[in-house]
């Protein structure tokens, strides 16, 4: 029986990306040793879309209201690219102290969150 699903981020910076999780964004962890800090993720959903290639992938962080959620950030020194209007979804990118990226967006569809 699948219990869960555990994303991985790769970064250059994975310690200030870890901070970043923990302090700003605020999301619980445990140790997984030696530091290592393993987050607890809002609720989740898995889309496919269609690729000419295999094993590419995306992670995108969901809010009701994205331009107070970026206001939010902002005054938290995060910042976030800017707004793209998509038929599913206003979209920007939020930076990570690492240097990637993670999209954050309002969705314009049903969700499969209860």
């Amino acid at each position: 029986m699948i219990t869960g699903a555990h994303v991985v981020i790769y970064s250059k910076d994975p310690e200030a990306d870890r901070a970043f999780f923990k302090n700003v964004l605020k999301f619980p962890s445990v140790d997984a040793g030696h530091g290592w800090l393993i987050f607890a993720m809002p609720g989740t959903e898995v889309a496919f879309h269609p690729s000419a290639k295999n094993d590419l992938h995306e992670l995108f962080f969901m809010c009701d209201d994205l331009k107070a959620m970026m206001e939010s950030l902002k005054k938290r020194n995060v910042g976030c690219g800017p707004i793209h209007e998509e038929r599913w979804g206003s979209v920007t990118k939020m930076k990570l102290p690492g240097g990637g990226e993670v999209g954050l967006y309002q969705p314009k569809h049903p969700t499969a969150l209860r």
